[in-house]
């Protein structure tokens, strides 16, 4: 995914994150986020693998 995309994503996340938080809402980003990284971390482990 191209980098840009990719901080968009991350900033409109965390941009949720704050605004849910004063409504007690706050883990539903965050889980939406911690996905989003753990997937992004996954691609990228399997691109290192690919190269080595």
């Amino acid at each position: 995914m191209k980098k840009p995309i990719q901080i968009m994503i991350v900033i409109i996340l965390l941009l949720l994150t704050i605004y849910l938080y004063n409504r007690r809402l706050a883990s539903i980003p965050l889980l939406l986020l911690s996905i989003y990284l753990f997937l992004l971390a996954g691609a990228k482990f399997s691109l290192f693998k690919k190269n080595k």
